[in-house]
């Protein structure tokens, strides 16, 4: 995976911190966010609370407005702290901060009889670049995903590498029927794929297509629609299969893998090189 540096991490800050990312089940996922860790402090007392959005100057949560809050709250003049933990793969402990924040506004949420509230919080600080990173990677992979959705990456050796790919192959299921398959070209709104079958019977099909990946190790699933095909040279029994996803169904780590590698090409096309940076 990419590395994200501190020049990164100002772009990502100058560029996006007023950006809302709402916290859907495919966020939470991609973020790593470890739910049942995150609660609001204030005066040395925390209350559990779900994030709904978060920008890297602001966030909205959820809780119930228990009368200890609402008596700290008042003690505090809204000062509180709002407590980030995110799952760390290749650590047993998660990564957690606290980001000290005014309480904007409070309104009901939902169902009243539950007793929840809706609380707008304003940061009085910079967040840890923790919470940039993983906010600005996820604005930055859904802007590539539509400005460049149609850039196809050739899956070579060294291509697979960069994004992550486990290997050239993938697994698709087309009218139940499982096959192997090997992708030529990937990218934000589809992929090509060779595989056998015959052409006639598998264009306009539904197809689901998993595609394993290293660093971290996971399985991403996607559907979309045969649309074409092109015939391959000198096999009759195997043919290059052009995937249309649907929308939907792409996963936010698939796009933020492929924004990363992007990144990291237009990052090496713009260093200078040993003639570049010589006088004369």
């Amino acid at each position: 995976m990419a590395v994200t540096t501190s020049q990164q991490i100002s772009r990502y800050y100058n560029e996006f911190q007023n950006v809302d990312v709402t916290f859907t089940k495919e966020i939470i996922r991609a973020l790593l966010l470890n739910t049942k860790q995150v609660f609001l402090k204030s005066l040395g007392y925390q209350w559990p609370c779900i994030i709904y959005s978060s920008s890297m100057t602001g966030a909205k949560i959820i809780t119930t407005m228990q009368p200890s809050l609402k008596e700290t709250l008042q003690k505090s003049k809204n000062s509180v702290s709002l407590r980030y933990s995110f799952i760390q793969r290749e650590k047993s402990d998660p990564l957690a901060f606290f980001v000290s924040a005014k309480i904007a506004g409070i309104s009901p949420y939902g169902d009243t009889a539950k007793g929840l509230s809706f609380l707008n919080l304003v940061f009085t600080q910079r967040p840890p670049d923790d919470l940039i990173e993983r906010l600005g990677n996820i604005l930055e992979a859904n802007i590539a995903s539509q400005r460049r959705s149609e850039e196809r990456i050739i899956v070579t050796p060294d291509s697979a590498k960069k994004i992550g790919l486990a290997s050239k192959g993938a697994h698709i299921v087309v009218d139940n029927v499982p096959r192997k398959a090997l992708l030529r070209d990937i990218s934000f709104s589809g992929t090509k794929i060779i595989m056998p079958g015959i052409p006639k019977f598998l264009v306009n099909k539904t197809a689901s297509i998993s595609i394993d990946f290293e660093d971290p190790a996971e399985t991403l699933y996607l559907v979309g629609t045969i649309v074409r095909y092109e015939s391959v040279e000198g096999r009759s029994d195997i043919a290059a299969f052009a995937v249309k996803y649907a929308e939907e169904s792409i996963p936010m780590a698939y796009k933020m893998r492929l924004s990363n590698y992007l990144r990291t090409i237009k990052t090496t096309q713009k260093a200078p090189t040993p003639t570049d940076s010589g006088s004369g």
